[in-house]
C-alpha cells in the first residue's frame, strides 16, 4: 500500500497537471477592460513582426481583442514588443495548445487600458556573455496606467521579471509625479520565476522579481508567485503605494519584500513616505535563502507606512523567520498602521495557510496546459527544491514548441470575458475537475 504522504503528493501533482482552478474570489473591479467591445484581430504567424504578427496587432489603433490562430514560440531575437496604443486585450488563452511563448525578448507596456492574459515570456541570456550589457525585463509597464497583467508566466529575465516603472519625477508636485509614472496596475495570478543572477546585465548579479518604481501608485499584487529570485519580490521604491494580497514568495536569496527610497536618486526632492498593505501573504525559504531572512526589509532614507495581517514567513524547514529587518545604516522608520492603507473591503482574502496550495494550481499561464518549464518550477516549489540560476542552460535551455494552428471561432467564446462558453480551453480535453476526478480514482486504485 502507498503511504498516505506519498498519496497526497500524487494528488498535489494531479492538481498541478490538471490545472484545477482555485475557488472564485471576490475582488474589486479591474482598472480596465482592455479592448472589450473592440474589433477582433487575429494573429496568424509566429514571426516577430510583419503581416499577421503579434507586433502588427499591437501597433494597430483603436479598441481591439487580439486572438491567436497559431500556437508555439515567437522568438524576438533580442528585440522587444512595445504596447503604445491603448484599449487592447491580448487573449493568449485563445491560442491552440501549446499556447504562445515569447523567447529572447520581453514586453514593455507604454499605454493605458491594456489587459494581457495567458502568455509565457522566457527571456534568457540569448547567448550573450556575462556582464556584456544586454538587459531587459520580461514584462514592465513604463509610465502606463489602467493595466491588468493576469495569469502569465515570466521567467529568466536579465532585469526584472514583472515590474511597474516610469520616470521618477514628472512635474512639480507629488500628484504630478504620481500621474506621470505607472499607476493603477494589477498583477494577478502570475508566475515570476528564476530571474538570472550572474548573467548579461552590466551590473552583474541581477536576479530580480518585481520593481515598483518611485511614486508608482495603486499597484496591486493579487495571488502571484515569485520563485528563485535573489531580490525584489517585490522591491517598492520611494513614495510608491502597493497592495499585496495572498501572494507566495519561494526561495528568495537575499531579500524578499523590501522598501528603499534612495537619497542618491531623490537628491533635493522632498521625501515621500511609501505605503505597503500586505495581507495573507506567505514567504517560504528554499535552497538559496539567506539564514534568518525577514519577510520585509527597510533600506534607504525614506519612511515606510506598513499594514500587515496574517503574513507567514518560514525557512526551508518550516521554522519561523523574522517579519521585519533592515539593510544599511539608515534613519528610515517603519511606521506600522493600525488599519489597511488600501481598500480591502471587496477582497475575499484567503487565510495565509491556504495560499500555497491554491496558487500552485491556479497561477501562471494556461494552468490547464502548462509547459514543461512551468511544471518543473511548480513541482520544485511543492517539493522544496530548486535554486537561483545564472542561465537558462542550467535547467535545460530554451524550450522548443511545435507550431500549431486552429481557427478562432467567436461563437465558442464569451467575448466579454474571453472565456470559453463550455468551460474548456484550447489544449484542455476535459474540464479540470473531471481530469482531477479521473486521476484521483486511478491513484486510489494504486493505493489499495
Amino acid at each position: 500500500m502507498l503511504k498516505t504522504k506519498y498519496f497526497h503528493g500524487f494528488v498535489a501533482g494531479a492538481l498541478l497537471l490538471a490545472g484545477v482552478a482555485a475557488p472564485a474570489f471576490a475582488q474589486p473591479g479591474d482598472p480596465t477592460e482592455g479592448g472589450k467591445g473592440g474589433k477582433i484581430v487575429r494573429v496568424t504567424t509566429l514571426a516577430k513582426d510583419g503581416p499577421g504578427s503579434l507586433a502588427e496587432a499591437l501597433a494597430m489603433k483603436g479598441p481591439r481583442i487580439i486572438v491567436f490562430e497559431v500556437g508555439g514560440a515567437i522568438d524576438l531575437e533580442k528585440s522587444g514588443l512595445v504596447i503604445d496604443e491603448p484599449y487592447v486585450t491580448i487573449a493568449g488563452q485563445t491560442a491552440p495548445s501549446p499556447g504562445i511563448t515569447i523567447l529572447r525578448g520581453g514586453i514593455d507596456v507604454k499605454a493605458h487600458d491594456v489587459k494581457i492574459s495567458h502568455i509565457r515570456v522566457m527571456m534568457g541570456d540569448a547567448g550573450e556573455p556575462k556582464r556584456s550589457g544586454w538587459e531587459a525585463d520580461a514584462l514592465s509597464t513604463v509610465a502606463a496606467h489602467d493595466v491588468v497583467i493576469e495569469n502569465n508566466s515570466f521567467m529568466w529575465a536579465v532585469d526584472e521579471n514583472m515590474s511597474a516603472s516610469g520616470p521618477r519625477f514628472t512635474g512639480e508636485t507629488v500628484d504630478e509625479w504620481r500621474k506621470g509614472t505607472s499607476h493603477n496596475i494589477t498583477f494577478r495570478l502570475n508566475l515570476a520565476a528564476e530571474g538570472l543572477a550572474d548573467s548579461s546585465h552590466p551590473k552583474g548579479e541581477h536576479s530580480k522579481g518585481s520593481l515598483i518604481h518611485d511614486n508608482a501608485t495603486n499597484i496591486v499584487f493579487d495571488r502571484n508567485i515569485w520563485a528563485h529570485n535573489v531580490e525584489r519580490s517585490p522591491l517598492v521604491k520611494g513614495g510608491a503605494q502597493v497592495l499585496m494580497v495572498n501572494n507566495f514568495i519561494y526561495d528568495p536569496a537575499l531579500r524578499a519584500v523590501h522598501y528603499n527610497l534612495m537619497d542618491l536618486e531623490w537628491t533635493d526632492h522632498p521625501h515621500v513616505a511609501g505605503e505597503i498593505t500586505a495581507v495573507g501573504n506567505v514567504m517560504r525559504g528554499g535552497n538559496s535563502t539567506s539564514e534568518d531572512l525577514p519577510f520585509l526589509m527597510l533600506g534607504g532614507v525614506g519612511d515606510l507606512k506598513f499594514y500587515g495581517k496574517d503574513n507567514i514567513a518560514v525557512d526551508r524547514h518550516g521554522e519561523a523567520l523574522p517579519m521585519f529587518g533592515t539593510y544599511g545604516q539608515t534613519a528610515a522608520k517603519l511606521i506600522e498602521a493600525k488599519a489597511p492603507l488600501a481598500d480591502l473591503s471587496k477582497y475575499d482574502v484567503m487565510p495565509a495557510g491556504e495560499v500555497e496550495t491554491a496558487l500552485l494550481r491556479s497561477a501562471g499561464a494556461r494552468p490547464w496546459d502548462r509547459s514543461a518549464e512551468e511544471i518543473r518550477v511548480l513541482f520544485y516549489i511543492a517539493e522544496g527544491r530548486g535554486e537561483v540560476i545564472d542561465s537558462q542552460e542550467e535547467v535545460g535551455g530554451y524550450p522548443s514548441f511545435p507550431e500549431t494552428r486552429a481557427a478562432f471561432d467567436p461563437a465558442y467564446w464569451d467575448l466579454a470575458t474571453m472565456t470559453p462558453r463550455n468551460g474548456i480551453y484550447p489544449g484542455q480535453t476535459v474540464a479540470p475537475q473531471e481530469a482531477l476526478s479521473t486521476r484521483d480514482r486511478e491513484m486510489r486504485e494504486q493505493a489499495k
